[in-house]
């Protein structure tokens, strides 16, 4: 029997500018697990990857959002006039923190009368991100980690289709 260990804290507690990477949104894919799509941000040289795992609106929103040959429609066009009228914008988006198999990033807020940024999670803002045309932002570390993440979870993608009783409750505090 496999036995399945979460994946530690990381978080950039304290963000350097000098080893930030600017990242380009590059390609959607799928992984071994369709119900979570990736979003692949890449850097100019094509060196370094970074792979968002999606929700499925997450992902849908963003195709819909940057298709050129439909009429475009997006549930951020609301958010966007908001911010326009109280004069804020989205600057950057920075990935900060992994948490479980969950990335985060720090979007900072210029206008905002109190926060200079607000963390969420990266599979709830990548849409609204693309729609505002806000750079990307990570660091190489952050990246390394990031691909060990979806590496573990495509392993468990695995697991699961090829032995679905690992994954069943046999006690009550287990998970």
């Amino acid at each position: 029997m496999k036995t399945v260990f979460p994946i530690e804290h990381y978080e950039e507690y304290k963000i350097v500018e000098s080893r930030l990477i600017r990242l380009a949104p590059y390609a959607m894919a799928l992984n071994q697990d369709p119900s979570k799509p990736l979003l692949l941000l890449k850097d100019k040289s094509g060196q370094h990857v970074l792979p968002v795992t999606l929700n499925p609106v997450e992902a849908g929103t963003a195709l819909q959002s940057s298709s050129h040959s439909l009429i475009p429609t997006t549930p951020h066009k609301v958010t966007q006039l908001l911010l326009e009228s109280l004069k804020m914008k989205v600057e950057r988006c920075v990935f900060v923190e992994i948490k479980g198999h969950c990335q985060y990033v720090r979007l900072f807020i210029d206008g905002h009368p109190n926060e200079e940024s607000l963390k969420v999670r990266a599979d709830e803002a990548m849409s609204l991100c693309l729609h505002l045309n806000v750079p990307f932002y990570a660091t190489r570390k952050f990246m390394n980690r990031s691909r060990t993440m979806q590496a573990d979870l495509e392993g468990l993608a695995q697991v699961q289709s090829s032995q679905p009783d690992v994954f069943t409750r046999t006690h009550q505090y287990l998970l």
